[in-house]
């Protein structure tokens, strides 16, 4: 007996001096929260010191890396007992969800799980701060009420979800601040520069990449949260330095799916948030700007995968630095923003406890409900199969096997919404057709990544309003309200091997990215390449215009290793290349044609820096270098007098405001260079600037008279303001395009497409030039459109290439490559680079 008091007295004496060595972001840090920006670095090293002090409560975890290297931290936190029985909670927790593989029972009697998510954007710095705060109280042996609540709850803290971005405005907030903070708005300190902290290196926005995934610190982090699914999922974030708070519950539009107790459920916790506010005289707001319904954002992609997500924004960003001057006289601290953060947390966990149960509960129902009955109208979804789409098909594979979705091999007749014409009817399901079931764990999520329609109850939304996958990548697909029985796992086609042969030439068909990446390496190796501007027939087989020719010709130097190093590229890309052992073509245009046209390897150059916005100029470099690995020059704005014109083969303009496209100077070089030979690729707002200059390219009016105009501005209500503005506007909706496929610039496509409009502009069809991609009568698909806006988008262009001297401008109105996860668009966007102008 005494020896067993004599080992518990030291094993409370060890935990007692560990925790007597636990030290506050004050005293680890050596200044006060709020005082100063804390370095990520720093705040690494603080989750490190409290789980070295604490560990009996805490389990730290690195999931991954920056592109820049810095780390990807988890912290788990919650009781002794807990703790040493984390992985166990974490199965039953996939158990609860129908997620597990082991298929045992579930014990709906398991702990609550909090996940805090902090500091996503960048410049909105205050969270992280108030991240180390939080997770001290949870672990302070003082605090009593946290170590109650950690008894039925594992918190779980990601103290910063974009090092990169917070590190970019840090470093460059104290590298400028002088020894005192300056609160006036006016002061450099609060005036950020391109391309600020917001974003991750590439410049992406990572609150909209949690569907899609596009990025390094998503993938990662998405692993780990598949992982655990939580009951409960928080956003922070920071808005404009004049905005009070705001909490859950959040404003309209709701997606219709979201289910009545995460409704109920919000409005619990922003009850309990504002019994603190309340206390502490703070202003806050609920119900409003921030709504549910797009899919990829931190609040909604929690909640479509069975939690109840928030956002909780506090003001700040950018502008805000140590303390600025709000509007009303008052100054906004760090400390002010860091302690409203710290202070939801603490009362969504507190809530979160006193409800554990009842979440469970729910959360089980969520999941049980989804794999019996489904979540929406639709209970089966079938991809079409078709060999051109191999390509297609594959990453949209690629981006289910991510989200965790299931999907299966069929057979069999079924009747269906065709995405392709917006009709029902019936079809034969092939077998290689793909059926995603929408009677599984990840129902939710399926019927809102797949719904052709979704219903909008409010039209002032925060975010594009359609996504539609079949639209995005490409596909042909059905969308059926019966339940199809798979037959089977979906077995993917084997991996392409192409075998080394001696032959006059390969063929390599032109059917999606991994066509361009096997061109992009072999003009990096010095192949030259040549391509098909017409369809042709040899060997028995018909390849589609675009199809890329590898031959002898002009490849002596590499004569010895041109076919291996031609298969192993092509394996490593799962692409099949055709060898064909004559130029004398059974149709079409022989290998010596005028009609077989040499791709020269184009010298890009990217415009950025002030004037572009960050976000487009940061698709296309990304898509580039980490997708295509193909070479691309960034040049700044402001340094464009001092470019080597004859340097560049293609310049791409993306979105953005350009003052030089003003100047005469700026536009005569310009002109010249593509006089010369050179190629303008315009994007977006770029074409808009171009079509204020004079040329061929003009805007498409309203149709309404002036006279109708003036009479109904005259007459209109200030209280209907914002309702007036939105039926001009679209958020971002899917068009129907009609394509001149015979073009270069859209090889590779049948005679449609579908672009993401999110913006007014719109074109008339050019005289002197090609009108590639036009908008005609009654191509709306999806997604919300102004009554006004719908009106005007008829018979104009969206894509389209006009002539001039030797060179060119690419005009896409569009944006092709949106948030990178606007699959069916790639393909466009490398013609205009490789194929456009040769």
């Amino acid at each position: 007996m005494r020896k067993c008091a004599s080992v518990l007295f030291v094993f409370f004496l060890l935990i007692h001096y560990g925790y007597s060595q636990l030290q506050s972001p004050e005293t680890f840090l050596g200044y006060k929260p709020g005082q100063r920006y804390t370095p990520h670095f720093k705040i690494i090293n603080y989750f490190n010191h409290v789980a070295a002090n604490a560990g009996t409560m805490v389990k730290l975890q690195q999931y991954g890396e920056t592109n820049e290297g810095r780390p990807l931290i988890a912290a788990f936190i919650s009781s002794q007992e807990n703790i040493s029985k984390l992985e166990n909670i974490r199965k039953n927790n996939l158990r609860l969800a129908n997620m597990a593989l082991d298929r045992m029972a579930p014990d709906e009697n398991a702990p609550v799980i909090v996940w805090l998510s902090y500091n996503v954007h960048g410049n909105e710095t205050s969270s992280s701060e108030a991240a180390m705060l939080t997770l001290y109280e949870l672990v302070n042996p003082a605090n009593t009420k946290t170590k109650e609540w950690l008894t039925n709850t594992v918190v779980v803290i990601d103290p910063c979800i974009n090092p990169d971005g917070r590190d970019r405005y840090v470093n460059w907030f104290n590298s400028i601040v002088g020894k005192n903070f300056n609160p006036n708005l006016e002061a450099r300190e609060h005036r950020e520069p391109w391309p600020g902290g917001r974003t991750n290196h590439y410049n992406f926005d990572l609150n909209r990449d949690w569907a899609w995934q596009t990025q390094v610190e998503s993938k990662q982090r998405l692993e780990l949260y598949q992982q655990w699914y939580p009951q409960i999922h928080v956003d922070y974030h920071e808005q404009g330095i004049n905005n009070p708070y705001y909490f859950a519950p959040a404003a309209q539009p709701y997606h219709e799916i979201i289910t009545p107790w995460q409704r109920e459920f919000q409005m619990s916790i922003g009850k309990n948030n504002a019994k603190y506010f309340d206390a502490n005289g703070w202003l806050f707001f609920t119900r409003e700007i921030f709504d549910l319904y797009y899919p990829s954002y931190g609040d909604t992609y929690p909640i479509y995968n069975g939690a109840i997500g928030m956002t909780y924004e506090q003001a700040g960003g950018g502008s805000a630095g140590l303390g600025v001057h709000k509007r009303e006289g008052d100054t906004l601290t760090l400390y002010d923003r860091l302690i409203h953060h710290y202070t939801t947390g603490i009362s969504t966990i507190e809530i979160s406890s006193h409800n554990a149960a009842r979440l469970i509960k729910e959360f089980r129902k969520f999941f049980n409900e989804a794999v019996s009955k489904g979540s929406g109208g639709y209970k089966s979804f079938v991809i079409k199969y078709n060999e051109a789409d191999v390509q297609r098909i594959s990453s949209l594979l690629e981006l289910l096997d991510k989200n965790g979705i299931q999907y299966s091999g069929g057979s069999g007749t079924a009747k269906g919404f065709n995405y392709a014409n917006g009709k029902e009817e019936t079809f034969t399901i092939g077998k290689n057709d793909i059926v995603i079931s929408g009677l599984q764990p990840k129902s939710t999520l399926i019927e809102v990544l797949f719904e052709p329609q979704p219903k909008l109850v409010d039209t002032a939304t925060y975010d594009i309003t359609a996504w539609a996958l079949p639209y995005v990548y490409g596909v042909n697909a059905y969308a059926v309200k019966e339940k199809i029985t798979g037959s089977g796992p979906y077995i993917k086609p084997p991996n392409v091997v192409n075998n080394v042969e001696q032959a006059y030439g390969y063929v390599i068909p032109w059917e999606g990215v991994q066509s361009v990446k096997v061109v992009t390496q072999l003009l990096q190796k010095g192949i030259k390449l040549r391509y098909a501007a017409r369809d042709f027939e040899v060997n028995g087989k018909t390849f589609k215009r675009g199809a890329v020719l590898v031959l002898k010709t002009s490849n002596a130097t590499t004569a010895d290793q041109l076919w291996k190093l031609t298969a192993d590229i092509c394996n490593s890309e799962n692409v099949k290349a055709y060898p064909v052992n004559t130029g004398f073509v059974d149709k079409g245009y022989d290998f010596g044609s005028e009609n077989v046209r040499y791709i020269k390897p184009p010298k890009i150059g990217l415009l950025s820096g002030e004037g572009t916005n960050s976000n487009a100029a940061g698709e296309i470099w990304f898509f580039l270098e980490q997708e295509l690995h193909y070479p691309v020059t960034l040049i700044n704005v402001n340094d464009l007098d001092r470019v080597k014109w004859d340097d560049l083969d293609v310049l791409i303009m993306p979105d953005g405001r350009y003052k030089f496209l003003t100047e005469e100077k700026g536009m005569k070089e310009l002109k010249s260079w593509i006089g010369r030979g050179g190629k303008l690729i315009a994007m977006e707002s770029a074409v808009a600037q171009l079509a204020r200059n004079e040329g061929s390219l003009k805007f498409k009016r309203d149709e309404d008279s002036s006279e109708k105009k003036d009479a109904y501005i005259a007459l209109k209500k200030f209280e209907n303001l914002e309702r007036d503005f939105i039926s001009s506007t679209t958020p971002g909706s899917i068009y129907k395009v009609q394509l001149d496929n015979t073009h270069p610039l859209v090889f590779g496509y049948p005679d449609y497409y579908y672009t993401l409009k999110m913006d007014d502009n719109f074109y008339e069809f050019i005289d002197e030039g090609w009108n590639v991609g036009v908008i005609k009568k009654d191509n709306w698909v999806t997604g919300f459109v102004g009554a006004k806006l719908k009106k005007k988008l008829n018979d104009g262009l969206i894509f389209g290439v006009q002539e001039m001297g030797r060179g060119g401008i690419v005009y896409l109105a569009d944006n092709v490559l949106f948030r990178n996860f606007w699959q069916n668009g790639k393909l466009l966007f490398c013609n205009a680079l490789f194929l456009v102008g040769q």
